[in-house]
């Protein structure tokens, strides 16, 4: 989304310093409602990692969501900002059991897991705790797909599941997570006939899942077209009919990107236009932001964010463009390189849309000295 007038106001007479990122709640907002809207039987839980700035947590709580966290930090965070604990799963496979352990002492009673390792952890710290089994999925569709980190191939989750059942947790469902930036509409698809399968086989056994969590992967448009939430919704609904008829269970999503990428903007200056020899009709364009200020998801030119400029309008070329460090991985389009203005000069302000959503979180603390990217929520 381009910069709202909230924004382009806040640019104008804020004229903060460096780079930044500027989020309008407003619209962060306005994207809960039509999820809630859009899918009125399922709990929402904000991906906090896409963006945990304290505004936007709070206002995401106040409106009724509940949270996923992935770390301890992320929990008190989401407390913090008034989320009861029955309102925020653990929702990282990969946990320090000490880290259970003061999640469950908080109140945090629902967790995911994807091996017979990480229930033995929730077990041990987290007695009588619900656990959904994350299972694998191939990503297809996605423009920043996830590997094969986390979940485990569906046939496992049944052994995952009863072993909890055994050791005292509650066996309470499935997860899974069709990649993130996902444009196919019918990615859900197979992972809901997979999930249908594991209840069966738990039922088989005498063990009743109750919940399906259908992750994330709910898109924000970059440059090009995505299907709207409710396009979504509805092609979600029609699997969860297909594959378990009258019998459709609770169900959770866990928007990010979703939630908070089009909601934000990062306003960032040129730095430096030059070429590497006398005859290249390629000019490099270097910006006071790379890879290491918060722009990681330009790795491999995965995500490509609108870019815009006050000469827009004018001719336009080719560009390589990088980030300001001394790292030569610091580049952030080149292999398909991006028109910008013939008229663009250094000192020139650059407005990098659609970047609400992994781009704070992303930044490195002091590489090369310079700081962390600044947040502005308004």
């Amino acid at each position: 989304m381009a910069a709202t007038a909230r924004i382009k106001d806040f640019l104008r007479t804020a004229q903060p310093e460096g780079p930044c990122l500027v989020v309008d709640l407003d619209v962060v907002k306005d994207n809960y409602k039509a999820f809630d809207r859009a899918m009125p039987g399922t709990r929402i839980f904000y991906a906090v990692k896409a963006n945990p700035a304290p505004e936007i947590l709070k206002a995401l709580a106040d409106l009724g969501s509940c949270f996923d966290t992935a770390s301890v930090v992320e929990i008190e965070m989401a407390l913090a900002a008034g989320a009861t604990p029955n309102r925020i799963s653990f929702g990282n496979t990969i946990k320090k059991e000490r880290d259970v352990a003061k999640a469950h002492a908080y109140g945090i009673s629902l967790f995911a897991v994807d091996s017979i390792e990480e229930v033995e952890k929730v077990a041990r710290a987290a007695p009588g705790a619900r656990v959904f089994c994350r299972i694998l999925t191939d990503g297809a569709g996605a423009e920043w797909p996830l590997s094969r980190k986390f979940g485990c191939d569906p046939s496992m989750a049944k052994d995952v599941l009863m072993h909890a059942h055994k050791l005292g947790l509650a066996a309470y469902g499935i997860s899974f997570h069709v990649g993130s930036q996902q444009t196919r509409l019918g990615a859900w698809d197979t992972a809901l006939e997979q999930a249908k399968s594991i209840f069966d086989e738990m039922a088989a056994e005498g063990v009743t899942l109750s919940m399906v969590n259908l992750g994330g992967g709910f898109p924000t448009k970059y440059l090009k077209a995505v299907p709207g939430t409710n396009s979504y919704a509805n092609a979600i609904h029609e699997g969860l009919e297909r594959h378990f008829g009258n019998a459709i269970p609770d169900t959770i999503i866990e928007p990010g990107r979703g939630m908070v990428g089009n909601a934000g903007v990062i306003k960032c200056e040129v730095v430096l236009i030059s070429k590497k020899h006398a005859n290249d009709n390629l000019r490099w364009v270097y910006l006071d932001i790379g890879k290491f200020g918060g722009l990681a998801e330009t790795m491999d030119e995965a995500i490509r964010y609108p870019i815009t400029t006050i000469h827009d309008g004018g001719a336009k070329a080719p560009c390589v463009i990088a980030g300001p460090t001394c790292d030569s991985a610091d580049v952030l389009y080149e292999k398909a390189p991006y028109d910008l203005p013939l008229s663009l000069s250094v000192g020139d302000e650059v407005l990098i849309e659609s970047t609400g959503a992994y781009t704070t979180t992303y930044a490195s603390v002091a590489f090369n000295g310079f700081p962390p990217l600044r947040s502005f929520v308004i």
